[in-house]
């Protein structure tokens, strides 16, 4: 039985539930929300449109004890509008984040949940920190988005200069998944080639700093005007999901721990079985790595926060 749970069934937890469903993936979902009337009203519609579907899910609500055998655990729990007005700042939700998760951590520790553990909740680097330490989990187990919807934007971003396929454009960015990320242009390819020897040889002047803004709040472009984001980051934590119950040894950059720097931060990582198998170390340039050490310093700096108030 493939048995998932989601914590927060706001935009992006309802539509990871769905996709769950509609695709087939889990057997069994758990949906745990503050608010009892909407957990039951998600449990009813997604229990309506099985009639029309191929799969059936079992679905199940408000109990932290059905997560005891589940395989994968989303937690996507926040406050949206806490960034209305603080377009670019993800920590502008910290304020609300930091004391959801400092209630839902030792619920979930005691649920006795010891699958893999999937955060989108921002800041997502050191909620998925704090987690990882206050419900005792490994490293392995708990990781975040991180980094994988912004690299998405970047193959969204760099592809459209090409007329080509998002797919057919590789790369990272890393770091922090917010203001101090930043595009690793010396990992970047095109159709496998490596992006400024492919610009020059298609004859395309790219002004970088230009196309990393663009990367860089593409998600605010999307906030305001719909209000939130869900399809692409409720996209990226299914994908990670279905990677750890097949055992898919999916390369890709997410918020897991890294030792250098003592923190999570967005870094390509192999997710598979019990979640990250290992990272994948790369060889950046020294302006790179210098990026990487601001967006790691930002991140503890915040982290250090979850500790300093009751």
């Amino acid at each position: 039985m493939r048995k998932f749970g989601v914590i927060g069934v706001g935009h992006v937890g309802v539509t990871v539930a769905y996709t769950l469903v509609t695709k087939g993936i889990a057997d069994e979902l758990v949906l745990i929300d503050k608010n009892e009337k909407l957990a039951v009203a998600e449990q009813l519609d997604l229990q309506d449109c099985q009639a029309r579907l191929d799969t059936t899910t079992k679905v199940k609500i408000q109990d932290y004890s059905e997560l005891k055998n589940a395989d994968v655990l989303f937690v996507t729990a926040g406050n949206i509008h806490a960034l209305d007005n603080n377009s670019g700042n993800r920590w502008a939700e910290f304020e609300y984040t930091r004391e959801i998760v400092k209630d839902i951590a030792p619920k979930i520790a005691k649920s006795g949940f010891n699958g893999v553990l999937v955060d989108t909740m921002n800041p997502c680097d050191a909620i998925a920190q704090y987690l990882q330490k206050e419900a005792g989990f490994t490293a392995e187990q708990c990781l975040a988005t991180g980094t994988f919807l912004d690299t998405a934007r970047m193959q969204r971003v760099v592809a459209e200069q090409f007329g080509t396929n998002s797919k057919n454009v590789g790369g990272y960015v890393l770091g922090e998944h917010g203001e101090s990320q930043f595009v690793a242009w010396s990992t970047v390819t095109v159709n496998n080639h490596p992006l400024k020897e492919y610009a020059k040889a298609k004859g395309k002047d790219l002004d970088l700093n230009n196309l990393e803004d663009e990367i860089r709040h593409g998600g605010w472009a999307i906030h305001s005007g719909k209000g939130y984001t869900s399809f692409g980051i409720g996209t990226c934590a299914v994908k990670l999901a279905q990677s750890v119950i097949s055992d898919a040894q999916l390369e890709c950059p997410v918020s897991t721990y890294n030792k250098k720097y003592d923190t999570y931060l967005g870094q390509p990582a192999v997710v598979g079985k019990g979640g990250v198998q290992y990272v994948n170390e790369l060889h950046l340039t020294d302006e790179e790595e210098a990026k990487l050490k601001n967006s790691a310093d930002t991140i503890k700096e915040k982290f250090a926060t979850m500790y300093q108030r009751a």
